[in-house]
């Protein structure tokens, strides 16, 4: 891919162009020095079942965007999070045991962030999962370990993506805080508020959310060239739960850029039709039932596979491989060991009889594509293409389904059906960072999947007004700023609530989702209420819709206008009509801009509107002896005053602050005990593998015995007997601590005698190194009196003297070695002889390096020279290309015979 072959560069800017929101690109490289060249941000596409997680990394020597592989080499993790033995387990540590304890593995809770309990339950249900569910005080469901302990969705999903952060920190090998989350187009306002303080909890700073459908988007359109092949592009995803349609518009646009003209590709989310009951699971749920018929007959005794969860767990997971294996094949094995009551289960499927059980799933896969044509008025033929994401879409059925229904032969796989979300996610993280520069453009223009509708409750508006409003429709562009204004003086209640013409997120039984009650208007007004109005008091409220999707109620405010009669100088140089522009020009400059509330008790922050009211008069004043002419003039001034705002969440809503504070240090405590762990896994390994691995040695190498006693190996034999039973005994349960110890008096013994091993032949090595040197030595110095003369005598004896030093000590060690027993430690060591050596070294070098002076140019006498100048000056009048000849023929002798000129003595030449 293009992307993995371009460098990156340092934060873009977010730019306005034709039916553009913001811009991506691909990568060019350039840091800046404020930036860490290893610069990096994640992207985390999070499913039902999987994760992706992908890197956009200014790393040197690594990949600039590529997706992050786990602990087992695989590309996606398992989205899974147990509880075993009081131990936690993440990801591939997880499914390791899911099918034995498939009460202590949880899944697919990221379906149920922002769900009520019941939604929740018969999900599991549905499912055949055997989780011990309660609901907590918010009406969501809570997970109930072994141990009593209760965790929320939030609590899972926040340990799943605190893995895959550790996994992109792995893959970098520097920290990760910032990423941006890939989120289903149907998750509603509790949903995506849940995903991010899930990561809250996870530590991770999310630059935004996205929608998995501009995810892959982005993927797709960053390396196409639309400025002649503009087109409506459908992207269907069938994942493991849900299926969704979204229709882009990609184009192009021209702009300038240094100078030139060029085609910036962009594209817009035109609409996204979604079935969330749909997906691959339903295709498995149709197989597991069908095998755990199957299997109840070959019983016979009234028994139900399904009553028992450790059965359905196995059954599950290798129904799972057999729809694999259908996508490739006509004819499917299954096989379960010991699915139940000690019986094995073996059996077959057809391709043809796994699509007759299937049947009116084909159909219903096609309703989101016929719903989005349907919506925007296309035909088949108006689309460009289909592009094929999702783990599903690999079901030849489906596909033919599809090339059916789009009278198509082909349907478009440009993408990685799995890895295209996370990637195209990579992109926006890249581009929302401080730290990554992105180069080629691509616009982009995301909609929201739901509209939203205002209430005002305990308002008395004029007719033309209404309490009840649209604020975002369908498909509004993100993000967006709005406000809106009513006339009104007493405090009041707002709520926000979807759009009901449309399908409502799953599980949500009301519209409404979030209510506010907005105080300090009716004092606001009482204190005003005595002063000159010009208008009505108005309450204007302020509301975004974030990247992520999110509607927000920011701010509210009163604003309150009077009129006064003001005593203002009059300037009698200037006629009366300039005065009072020139006065609303200054008193202008002074509006409060919108978003910058006003302290109404503080005058000199007021900000005041002059009306050309007729004059009353005109005074006259004296200052500082000064006569100065005064007028009246009607001011109206503007006054903003901020509003009380109180949210009171609709059930379920987020954690609250009390519980957030108790679920952050419950993790915090699970991640010291997972490092703790990971830290005695890692010891015990060491310990173990230290073990095996000096028996070896002791057996397979005689030479030990040259070097070590029999009461020295023999202790050393017990000990390491002694440890490998302790090992597998009372060291089942030990600590980290424990471990090292343990190693660390084991090293103590053999340590010593493996070091005296290696000295037996590295020793004379280092001898006959050293003595080849010092017979080196005497003929650079040899070469040095040939060749470089000029080197300081002193710094030669020097090294002469060092050398000689070397040589007597080397042979006063050797010497002493060949007394002292081979059993103790040596005298000398092969290290000390080679660092002797490098002291000499190094010596010699700073010699070598000293240059040779360079010879001195005696100047001529001023009087010769000035002749020498006034000869030079005349020459050039009467042969002005004389010099610029010589110049060339000297310098084409020079470049013929370059010894020749090196080494001899500098010519003095006229001035040039």
């Amino acid at each position: 891919m293009l992307l993995a072959h371009r460098a990156l560069d340092l934060r873009s800017k977010m730019r306005s162009g034709a039916a553009a929101s913001f811009l991506l690109a691909i990568f060019v490289f350039v840091s800046l020095s404020s930036m860490p060249v290893e610069s990096a941000v994640a992207s985390i596409d999070l499913g039902s079942e999987w994760m992706k997680v992908a890197v956009v990394n200014l790393k040197p020597g690594q990949s600039p965007i590529s997706i992050v592989i786990n602990e087992m080499s695989k590309r996606k993790s398992p989205a899974l999070v147990g509880f075993n033995a009081g131990n936690r387990l993440v990801g591939e540590e997880a499914a390791g045991i899911a099918a034995r304890y498939p009460n202590k593995v949880y899944s697919q809770f990221r379906d149920m962030i922002g769900k009520p309990y019941k939604y929740v339950k018969d999900i599991i249900d549905s499912l055949y999962l055997p989780f011990d569910l309660v609901e907590d005080s918010r009406g969501a469901a809570g997970f109930k370990t072994d141990d009593g302990v209760v965790y929320s969705a939030e609590e899972l999903l926040a340990m799943i993506l605190r893995y895959g952060m550790g996994l992109a920190e792995s893959h970098t090998r520097s920290p990760i805080k910032d990423a941006v989350i890939s989120v289903p187009p149907y998750f509603g306002q509790a949903e995506r508020r849940g995903v991010l303080q899930a990561a809250q909890l996870a530590g991770i700073n999310v630059l935004s959310l996205i929608n998995e459908h501009s995810g892959a988007a982005l993927q797709y359109g960053i390396d196409k060239d639309f400025s002649n092949n503009s087109g409506h592009v459908i992207f269907y995803d069938m994942g493991s739960r849900n299926t969704y349609a979204a229709l882009v518009y990609f184009s192009a646009y021209n702009t300038k850029e240094f100078g030139k003209t060029v085609f910036v590709n962009q594209f817009q989310i035109k609409d996204v039709s979604w079935k969330t009951n749909l997906g691959g699971q339903n295709m498995e749920l149709r197989l597991v039932e069908h095998f755990a018929d199957e299997f109840n007959k070959e019983l016979g005794n009234g028994a139900d596979v399904r009553n028992s969860p450790k059965a359905m767990a196995k059954l599950k997971k290798q129904v799972k491989r057999t729809k694999e294996i259908l996508s490739t094949n006509t004819v499917a094995p299954l096989s379960v060991e010991s699915l139940y009551d000690e019986q094995d289960f073996r059996s077959t499927i057809s391709r043809e009889k796994f699509e007759e059980i299937c049947e009116d799933l084909w159909e219903q896969s096609l309703l989101p594509v016929e719903e989005i044509l349907k919506h925007s008025n296309l035909t088949v033929d108006d689309v460009l293409a289909i592009e094929l994401i999702g783990g599903a879409t690999r079901v030849p059925k489906l596909q033919a389904k599809l090339q059916e229904f789009l009278r198509r032969k082909d349907l478009d796989k440009h993408l990685d059906a799995d890895e295209a979300i996370a990637l195209g996610s990579s992109l926006l993280a890249a581009n929302l960072s401080d730290g990554i520069k992105l180069n080629r453009k691509l616009g982009m223009i995301d909609g929201s999947s739901y509209g939203f509708m205002v209430e005002l409750t305990g308002v008395d508006l004029v007719k033309d007004e209404s309490t009840h409003f649209l604020l975002v429709p369908r498909m509004k562009k993100m993000p967006i700023k709005l406000f809106r204004s009513i006339k009104h003086s007493k405090d009041f209640d707002v709520s926000l609530s979807y759009d009901g013409a449309y399908e409502l997120p799953p599980g949500v039984s009301s519209a409404k989702f979030v209510e506010f009650s907005v105080s300090g208007l009716a004092e606001a007004a009482e204190r005003y209420s005595t002063r000159n109005l010009s208008s009505p008091i108005k309450a204007t409220m302020h509301f975004s819709l974030s990247r992520s999707g999110l509607i927000s109620f920011d701010r509210a405010e009163a604003v309150i206008e009077l009129s006064e009669w003001v005593e203002v100088p009059k300037n009698i140089k200037t006629s009366e009509t300039n005065a009072t522009n020139s006065l609303n020009a200054i008193e202008n400059l002074n509006l409060s801009a919108e978003g910058s509330p006003m302290d109404f008790k503080d005058s000199k922050k007021e900000s005041m509107d002059i009306d050309n009211e007729p004059n009353s008069g005109i005074n006259a004043e004296v200052k500082d002896n000064v006569a100065v002419e005064t007028e009246k003039v009607l001011k109206r001034r503007t006054f903003k005053v901020p509003l009380k705002i109180v949210e009171k969440q609709i059930a379920p809503g987020i954690l609250s602050k009390e519980m957030f504070l108790e679920v952050k240090t419950r993790l915090d405590d699970l991640d010291k005990k997972d490092l703790e762990r990971r830290r005695t896994a890692e010891l015990k390994n060491s310990l173990e593998e230290y073990i095996y691995s000096i028996r070896e040695k002791l057996d397979d190498n005689e030479e030990i015995k040259k070097i070590s006693s029999e009461d020295e190996l023999g202790l050393f034999e017990e000990k390491l007997s002694e440890a490998q039973d302790w090992l597998y005994t009372d060291g089942e349960d030990a600590s980290a601590n424990e471990f090292k110890k343990r190693l660390d008096s084991l090293k103590a013994i053999g340590d010593p005698i493996f070091f005296r091993l290696s000295e037996l032949t590295a020793r004379p090595t280092a001898y006959e190194s050293a003595h080849n040197y010092l017979v080196d030595i005497q003929k650079v110095v040899d070469n040095w009196e040939k060749n470089k003369p000029w080197l300081p005598k002193s710094r030669v004896d020097e090294i002469l003297s060092d050398a000689d030093k070397f040589d007597s000590w080397l042979k006063e060690k050797e010497a002493l070695q060949k007394m002292t027993s081979q059993l103790i430690t040596p005298v000398i060591t092969s290290e000390e002889i080679y660092d002797r050596v490098s002291e000499i070294q190094d010596k010699i070098s700073s010699v070598n390096r000293i240059p040779k002076p360079k010879t001195k140019v005696e100047k001529a006498p001023k009087e010769e020279e000035s002749i020498s100048q006034e000869n030079s000056t005349n020459a050039s009048k009467l042969a002005p290309d004389k010099n610029s000849t010589q110049k060339d023929q000297s310098t084409e002798e020079s470049s013929k015979s370059p010894s020749t000129n090196l080494e001899a003595e500098p010519e003095l030449h006229d001035e040039l």
